[in-house]
């Protein structure tokens, strides 16, 4: 998706006018800020549909301000609803900037623009009559990938045709798509199951997911496993659902599971960390069950934990059912509240601090034509000064000057009359005397004395001494 915030409103330059209010002074109020772009997690939300259809959200632009000190209005904040799980990523860098898993989780996808300052807020003792005012902060598009991952306790992994779906539908009221062909299932389907009750006779209910076959090679983009491995991230407890008799004639149940721990593996290592539980589908076959007898025995000898189950007759279901919610309570008691680990939002609210001392928040790079400085405050105050009035010139020299930007120049090796670029403005430069090292500031200082200004006599053509002329005291005798 492409969102951008709102623009900032422009601030007013007014002086004020009224009767009997002789020099009523400057009353140009500030703009609004612009809109923001707000992603929230809705539980009620169940797909990404509706962003894949209209991808471009904007915030509303902030009103201008005006004359006696009125601020215009803020603009109208785009909110956009988004499943539970969705996560959000820089689209160009693939970094990861928001990951929202709890109801009502807000973060700003596009912030607005601030509003202008009018010319009241530049009314200083020395400047009394200021006739300029900001204009309004023009924000940028900003472009995010935004990824779904299902949220669930359980998940189920397996070869296609395994009978994970047929599996979800008896265990639970959901109804995938089930027919007799591999790649059936193409989205991630979600089942509640109860399972029994804990030990203060809470009822357990744990919610099944359902993803599209896994093949040898979905880690490196093969079959559609890929697509939904990001799914089982999510879950407390994998399922490794076992064909008991196999499409092809080189596969087995004991090749599927190390074909399946490896590929898990290659995604993401830690998930082999997670309680896992092998099932044994498809008994109501009577070669399933002389597979089961043949490799169950050496599952377990291998420390796995294995239940052997038929999703059509229901052999079984009733101890997976109920192996499922233990594992879940037990997993959730070790986890407490945080059921889901997620990775920290960015740009969730802005910290304002003062600078250290000495801390810089811009850089100063030289090109082949001069001085490049680079700094988001920097760019911030020359876009938003209308620099054709010389007055807002001048207050933006003093502002670079306090900030340190001139400093910073000059010992970069910026001397008088070398270009400097700051965001869209280009200008040379003109250091102040102060800002030169000792010795380039003497040098100045003594070319711009003149001796032939000085007779024989000591005096200068207006009649002044040598130490007057420079500014010394003369001395006196006795």
């Amino acid at each position: 998706m492409h969102v951008r915030g709102g623009d900032g409103g422009n601030g007013s330059v007014s002086m004020r006018r009224e009767a009997h209010v002789p020099r009523g002074g400057p009353d140009g109020g500030d703009g609004g800020r612009g809109g923001d772009v707000v992603l929230v997690a809705d539980r009620n939300t169940t797909s990404l549909l509706d962003l894949h259809r209209t991808p471009h959200r904007r915030g509303g632009n902030g009103g201008h301000g005006s004359g006696q000190n009125r601020t215009g209005a803020e603009g109208r904040d785009e909110v956009i609803p988004v499943p539970l799980g969705t996560v959000v990523r820089e689209r160009d860098t693939g970094v990861v900037l928001a990951d929202l898993v709890t109801d009502g989780q807000r973060w700003v996808a596009g912030r607005g623009g601030r509003g202008g300052r009018g010319n009241a807020a530049f009314a200083t003792r020395y400047r009394r009559l200021p006739r300029f005012a900001e204009r309004g902060e023009k924000v940028t598009d900003r472009s995010l990938r935004l990824e779904l991952k299902v949220i669930a306790d359980v998940g189920l992994v397996g070869f296609p045709s395994a009978g994970k779906s047929s599996l979800v539908s008896r265990l639970s009221s959901a109804r995938p798509r089930i027919e007799a062909w591999p790649f059936t299932t193409l989205t991630p389907h979600l089942g509640v199951m109860r399972a029994g009750s804990d030990a203060e006779g809470q009822p357990i209910d744990v919610v099944l997911a359902d993803v599209p076959g896994l093949i040898e090679g979905a880690a490196e983009g093969k079959g559609l496993g890929i697509q939904f491995l990001r799914h089982i991230e999510r879950c407390l407890v994998l399922l490794h659902v076992l064909d008991a008799v196999p499409m092809e004639p080189d596969r087995d149940p004991v090749r599927d599971l190390a074909v399946l721990r490896e590929e898990l593996r290659r995604h993401d290592p830690t998930l082999l960390e997670r309680p896992q539980l092998v099932v044994l589908n498809k008994l109501d076959l009577p070669d399933g069950e002389a597979m089961a007898d043949l490799v169950l025995e050496q599952l377990t000898g291998a420390g796995e934990e294995v239940l052997t189950v038929s999703a059509i007759s229901g052999v079984g279901l009733d101890a997976l059912r109920y192996r499922l919610g233990a594992l879940v309570a037990a997993e959730r008691e070790v986890r407490g509240d945080v059921l889901v680990e997620t990775v920290p939002s960015t740009d969730e609210e802005v910290v304002l601090r003062l600078s250290s001392a000495g801390e810089r928040d811009f850089t100063v790079t030289p090109s082949d034509e001069g001085y490049v400085v680079t700094g988001e405050r920097m760019a911030r105050w020359v876009q938003m000064l209308p620099l054709e009035d010389w007055e807002a010139v001048r207050y933006l020299q003093g502002r670079l000057r306090r900030a340190g930007v001139e400093k910073a120049l000059v010992d970069a090796g910026a001397r008088k009359g070398d270009e400097v670029v700051i965001g869209d403005l280009v200008f040379d430069f003109d250091p102040d005397l102060d800002d030169l090292p000792a010795e380039e500031r003497e040098a100045i200082l003594a070319g711009e004395h003149d001796p032939e200004d000085v007779g024989d006599d000591g005096l200068s053509d207006d009649g002044a001494s040598e130490e007057e002329e420079r500014g010394d005291e003369p001395e006196v005798g006795a």
